[in-house]
């Protein structure tokens, strides 16, 4: 798959593309079952919510799981990528987050690249997100919400909220973020399973709760150029990759041949 001209502008002016029917139904049906069957497992790449038995984010599932790593390979994904960073990219992060329903928490505020420079000491936000919808997102089960051109500002000075969830995160404080959307907006893509949302590494973004009875699966694969890689490693491996080889894309109908988990 590769991105036409204006694509590639959108990108550029906005921080964003937003592909549907990137994947279809029985290929999302074949990771939206394999992800829940991640989320089971005792594993300390899966992080729980507050209540320590709902699933929030299970990290590396590449690692650990077939489906996710040929996901993780994809050319439909990978591609695009190569196309926007100039060349070669590494999986830096590979995680899935498991809103659920009525106890899927908040993702406050932030910044990917914030977390990656002060964390992982990435030089340049020369990386950028892919949100692969699992399960169909609409207004009521946690969208993602996106501040357009955010990613125009470079990185935003941010707190370390360890208290508001689960999991620790560098948060953007409210007097920015109302600025922020004064500015450019905000935007909450929805859609099937299969859509996709490719973001800059700067974009402004946050989800609220899920308080709906239906279950919002995405999986984040987070591509950084080979040259651009990490030069801190405090973080968990299976956090922060340190495997800087490049990605080499599997055949396109990889999904479809995978065998049937016992």
């Amino acid at each position: 798959m590769h991105l036409t001209p204006e694509q590639r502008e959108q990108f550029d002016v906005e921080g964003y593309i937003f592909l549907t029917d990137l994947f279809d139904a029985d290929e999302m049906a074949t990771l939206n079952r394999e992800a829940h069957r991640i989320f089971a497992l005792e594993r300390t790449e899966i992080v729980r919510e507050k209540d320590g038995k709902t699933a929030r984010t299970a990290f590396a599932a590449q690692n650990y799981n077939e489906a996710f790593r040929r996901l993780g390979r994809h050319p439909r994904l990978v591609a695009p990528v190569q196309q926007l960073l100039g060349g070669d990219v590494y999986m830096h992060q590979f995680k899935i987050n498991a809103k659920a329903a009525f106890n899927g928490d908040v993702w406050q505020w932030h910044q990917d690249y914030g977390t990656w420079s002060r964390d992982d000491l990435m030089p340049e936000p020369r990386a950028m997100n892919i949100a692969l919808f699992l399960e169909d997102v609409t207004e009521f089960n946690g969208a993602l919400m996106f501040i357009p051109r955010s990613h125009k500002g470079g990185v935003i000075e941010a707190g370390h909220d360890r208290q508001t969830t689960s999991y620790p995160l560098w948060t953007i404080d409210d007097a920015t973020i109302a600025r922020l959307v004064d500015e450019g907006g905000i935007i909450a893509p929805k859609g099937k399973a299969g859509s996709a949302m490719l973001f800059h590494c700067n974009l402004v973004h946050g989800s609220p709760s899920n308080m709906s009875p239906h279950d919002r699966t995405i999986v984040y694969l987070s591509l950084c150029h080979v040259d651009n890689h990490i030069r801190r490693f405090k973080r968990a491996e299976w956090i922060a990759h340190r495997d800087f080889a490049p990605i080499e894309s599997l055949d396109d109908d990889c999904l479809k041949t995978l065998e049937p988990t016992p």
